[in-house]
């Protein structure tokens, strides 16, 4: 057994232990005001964008147009992940952080402004989909870096809650941005709204933005990336090295994670969308709902991290994926019953399930990596999981919903896709005991591929 505090444990001097509230407030709120930027887009694609951008179609083939415009910016999260993830790794975490904060602004203000199609034409849906890329961009960046902030600065046993501090910022940002759009709603006519109350989201973004810069600039950089600057020996071509040594951990992480971005995209986008183009409910109804499964997974999140802490990360994601193929079913079920409180109880428990599963990833995939790599890493593997499972979700639950006129038909797509995403999962072995502050691990000589541990914390 080992006399290590957890101090010591984590290879963090007392003066940044001590600071750890710090990282998580920073954590939550840095990662809060991003997604805050995406899913504001995401909402405004579900309820305003088709009608905005893309009048002259269908409605529901304007909103599949929206919804693809929502998925391009997946593929330049990849593209982010691999930009921020070389720089992240060879300069450090908190400048890339800094960097892909002012980058998602920017792109989310200039949305706000952006002329609709009557006013510019066709030029009015290529600019969004400009500032939607640049938007993937910066997230590519965001994610990784605030993971890396937390999970190497904590203490090694309680590396899964600071971690699952991070992942707070998903409902976080999303309760913000559809709070924001119920409040319009509440105050403006349906034809404001479209004219011009859709943009007060995006000009808002601004305030948050600077709330974020502010908190991150007094964050010190992570003990972990302390030590391979002062031991000069940060990898020269990091990316090159994870597709080197660490590609099967690139893939499977990315497919066990993909579960992830199905669910919580159904619950938030296709839900919306289902409520109240085909169960009769009123906007404001809906984005309540939303807001309060997404406070419900605020509270759950960090249980299941700590969980993952005293139980290793596997057993928690593993019950997470499954609850959420279980689930699947009953929640369009309870929709279709047109129940209000019914609809109240299946999102529940599919928000549930989705906590278990979401809650300890982060810290699992940051476990997977050396120090050297562990930027480019992490963000390249979970951008990937979006692109296979929140990318395709909108366009492939709406084309569903389309051919069978049921939501219910949805609920194979969350089976299809919590399945492969448990095999990907159960060929990576267990993190949890790993020292991630060992240097010389980071690019260890025996094969890492199926996630063979390096080291044991306690050991």
């Amino acid at each position: 057994m080992s006399d290590l505090s957890p101090v010591e444990k984590s290879g963090a001097p007392p003066e940044v232990a001590i600071s750890m509230k710090k990282v998580a407030v920073a954590s939550v709120i840095g990662t809060t005001v991003e997604w805050y930027d995406l899913f504001v887009f995401a909402t405004a694609s579900a309820l305003v964008f088709n009608k905005v951008f893309f009048p002259d179609f269908d409605p529901l083939i304007g909103t599949l147009l929206a919804f693809g415009t929502f998925a391009s910016a997946y593929l330049a999260r990849i593209v982010g992940a691999a930009l921020f993830g070389h720089f992240g790794d060879r300069l450090g975490r908190k400048s890339m952080l800094l960097i892909s904060l002012l980058t998602m602004g920017a792109a989310t203000f200039a949305i706000g402004l952006l002329p609709n199609y009557a006013a510019i034409g066709i030029w009015a849906p290529i600019l969004l989909l400009l500032l939607r890329v640049i938007q993937g961009l910066a997230l590519g960046g965001e994610w990784g870096g605030a993971v890396l902030m937390a999970v190497e600065h904590a203490p090694a046993n309680k590396r899964g809650l600071y971690g699952s501090w991070v992942q707070i910022g998903v409902p976080a940002g999303t309760m913000i941005a559809n709070l924001a759009f119920l409040l319009i709603a509440a105050w403006l006519s349906p034809e404001d709204l479209l004219a011009w109350g859709w943009r007060i989201p995006f000009l808002a973004s601004v305030l948050l933005i600077a709330v974020g810069l502010y908190i991150r600039l007094n964050i010190s950089e992570t003990p972990a990336f302390n030590k391979v600057k002062e031991a000069e020996v940060q990898v020269k071509m990091p990316l090159a090295e994870v597709f080197r040594k660490y590609w099967k951990q690139v893939v499977l992480g990315g497919i066990a994670t993909m579960s992830t971005g199905a669910s919580f995209n159904i619950i938030v986008a296709f839900g919306l969308t289902y409520g109240t183009q085909n169960l009769g409910f009123s906007r404001s109804v809906m984005l309540g709902v939303v807001l309060l499964s997404c406070a419900w997974c605020i509270v759950m999140l960090p249980v299941f991290g700590a969980l993952s802490d005293r139980y290793g990360r596997k057993p928690i994601i593993v019950a997470g994926i499954v609850a959420e193929a279980l689930v699947a079913f009953p929640m369009f079920w309870l929709m279709d019953t047109k129940e209000l409180p019914c609809v109240i109880f299946g999102y529940l428990l599919l928000m549930t399930a989705f906590a278990a599963n979401y809650g300890p990833i982060a810290t699992f995939l940051a476990e997977l990596f050396g120090t050297r790599v562990r930027y480019s890493g992490l963000s390249i593997s979970y951008m990937l999981s979006g692109l296979l499972g929140s990318a395709a979700t909108p366009i492939v639950t709406t084309a569903l919903l389309a051919a069978t006129g049921k939501g219910s038909s949805v609920a194979w797509y969350m089976i299809g896709a919590a399945l492969i995403s448990l095999v990907a999962l159960l060929l990576l072995t267990e993190t949890f005991k790993r020292d991630i502050s060992d240097v010389q691990a980071a690019v260890p000589d025996a094969d890492p591929a199926l996630g063979k541990p390096i080291k044991s914390a306690a050991a």
